[in-house]
């Protein structure tokens, strides 16, 4: 009887190990390794187990090349590394493919190179996680590609736009807006958490983009306004610092304001105390404040302020002084002492 029962424990700690190792390896495809690309795929990689692969891409094969070279000579293990050929390179095996790439128009044509290839089939489904900031209706015909070209549920696209900028890439500190199915939003969590800090679900495919493209429409507004306040203010005589404290406890509070205000000293880690260099990119504002127009226009959205701001950044950026630099060096346009 002892022994029977020996036997049996025996038999059930076997069995108990087998289930808790047999564990699927999993394939990703990382595509587009710009600034905040090559730190995402860095943190993806760096928190993959060993038995898993992660197979990169970009346009600029140096880059990945470098990324690839870079992860491979950490101590702290990860996912196994390769550099692909192409973006259907890349994809052929993977279970989940993350693409972070500049325009609507790149994101198009990736993901039709990449469903033009003969794509095997997968154990399950391929999740197609798109973390590019483009509008709502460019990311739908893509999804809806997908669809068409992986039937039956062999495919599934999801949008997941980002906020954090190139330092929260870096830290694996970003904000993901999730446009997904509830089905698509546990697996899409675990993935997106890798590489960030919160997933905020916000709805469908293009919901996430939609709340982007709102939410930095308003930043596009809010930056311009406290760039003349804090403008105004100066020429009045007040102290920026002390015109900033009045702000920030008061109705006119906001991200601009606080985190990044415009004035140089104003608040030390701001891009302004830096020459405006760093941060978000003035040219990148310019892209979202157009692709918030071009939603608007679709859903039959006033957006009464809009064409007024894009001329200011287009005018801004336009200028020597201004270019490539920090989105609130709109101040330093309008004449804001420094």
């Amino acid at each position: 009887m002892r022994a029977n029962t020996r036997l049996c424990k025996q038999l059930f700690a076997q069995r108990r190990t087998f289930s808790s190792t047999a564990r699927r390896l999993d394939n990703y495809a990382f595509i587009g390794l710009g600034q905040m690309g090559y730190q995402m795929a860095r943190n993806l990689q760096s928190k993959l187990p060993p038995s898993d692969t992660v197979r990169l891409y970009d346009i600029n094969r140096g880059a990945a090349e470098k990324l690839a070279q870079e992860m491979s000579a950490q101590q702290a293990g990860g996912a196994s590394v390769h550099v692909a050929d192409s973006a259907a390179d890349a994809s052929r095996e993977a279970d989940t493919v993350v693409t972070c790439l500049p325009e609507p128009q790149h994101v198009k044509a990736t993901y039709e190179s990449i469903l033009k290839a003969e794509l095997p089939a997968r154990p399950g489904p391929r999740l197609f996680i798109d973390c590019s900031t483009i509008d709502p209706t460019s990311s739908r015909e893509v999804a809806a590609a997908v669809d068409k070209a992986l039937p039956n549920g062999q495919g599934h696209f999801v949008d997941a736009p980002m906020s954090g900028g190139v330092v929260g890439a870096t830290a694996g500190t970003l904000t993901f807006m999730l446009g997904a199915p509830e089905s698509l939003v546990a697996r899409s969590e675990i993935v997106l958490q890798r590489m960030g800090k919160r997933v905020l679900h916000c709805g469908p495919q293009g919901a996430g983009l939609a709340a982007k493209l709102a939410n930095n429409y308003l930043l596009a507004i809010e930056n311009i306004a406290t760039a003349e306040a804090m403008n105004l203010g100066a020429r009045w005589g007040l102290d920026p610092k002390v015109l900033a404290s009045v702000i920030n406890v008061s109705t006119g509070k906001c991200w601009p304001s606080e985190v990044n205000n415009p004035v140089p000293g104003v608040v030390e880690t701001a891009p302004a105390i830096r020459d405006y260099q760093g941060g978000f990119g003035i040219g990148l504002m310019r892209k979202d404040l157009r692709l918030a127009i071009l939603a608007a226009k679709e859903a039959d959205a006033k957006l009464v302020l809009a064409d007024k701001a894009s001329e200011v950044y287009e005018t801004a950026e336009s200028e020597e002084r201004c270019k490539g630099r920090d989105f609130s060096v709109v101040y330093r346009w309008l004449g804001g002492k420094e």
